[in-house]
């Protein structure tokens, strides 16, 4: 179980930075690929477009904590009723 947590956190960081450093790099642009100079707008649109495919890896990891907190809720149960 222990691994669990230490490979949910692990994951979770892994996203985390991917995420910040997309962010970061549209924040960060003048102009994009096609000439278009970027305004705060578009940059937030663009942060936004970048957020929604991470919409799914988010939804997992939070499915993933709650599976962990229900088994680690029904263990502790277990071993209170044994001992």
């Amino acid at each position: 179980m222990k691994f669990a947590w230490i490979a949910w956190w692990i994951v979770n960081a892994f996203w985390l930075a991917f995420f910040s450093a997309g962010s970061i790099f549209l924040a960060q642009r003048d102009v994009d690929a096609t000439g278009a100079i970027q305004t705060p707008e578009i940059i937030m649109l663009n942060i936004l477009v970048l957020a929604l495919p991470f919409l799914i890896p988010l939804l997992i990891q939070i499915g993933w904590l709650v599976a962990m907190l229900v088994i680690k809720n029904k263990r502790n149960k277990e071993m209170t009723v044994q001992g």
